[in-house]
């Protein structure tokens, strides 16, 4: 009864095999390596409108953050739309951050600031750092040319959390 059995032997394999791979990651992540999976995430650098869709009229941002939330404290939101073309006659896009959510529902720019203007979404675009407030702080953004707010839905809120 007392010699070693094939449950031990298992047993002593699993656990070996969980040992050496703890020890091969954590040597490669002192190496430089990383493995996504045993690592936290950091920031991320999220398109609004995603890469393809963009920031741009007749898209339902507010869907869309809310479809691609989580966003959190220190997230990059990448602002990406073409810069006029006078000759295309194509829509110009800004975008302001609005004080509050009754300037948010009403689009009213009075009080908002212009975070990008006109030519910034070209090429990269123009990026927003979610920062990090002493209070949990709602941002509100918009479109400010023409009626790109109010009909062309181009506006939606983040609250970012602070913890991941």
């Amino acid at each position: 009864m007392g010699g070693f059995s094939f449950a031990h032997g298992f047993v002593l394999m699993v656990a070996t095999t969980i040992l050496s791979v703890s020890f091969s990651a954590f040597g490669a992540a002192e190496k430089g390596q990383q493995f996504p999976e045993l690592l936290a995430e950091g920031p991320k650098r999220i398109v609004v409108g995603g890469e393809t869709e963009r920031w741009r009229t007749n898209l339902n941002y507010t869907d869309w953050a809310l479809k691609n939330g989580q966003f959190y404290v220190n997230d990059t939101l990448v602002f990406k739309y073409d810069p006029p073309n006078v000759t295309a006659n194509s829509d110009q896009h800004s975008v302001y951050l609005l004080p509050d959510m009754f300037s948010f529902r009403t689009c009213n720019l009075k009080r908002a600031t212009m975070v990008g203007n006109v030519t910034q979404g070209g090429g990269e675009g123009f990026q927003f750092v979610l920062e990090a407030e002493c209070r949990r702080q709602t941002y509100y953004f918009a479109c400010g040319e023409k009626d790109h707010c109010t009909n062309g839905q181009m506006k939606f809120t983040v609250t970012p959390d602070r913890s991941r």
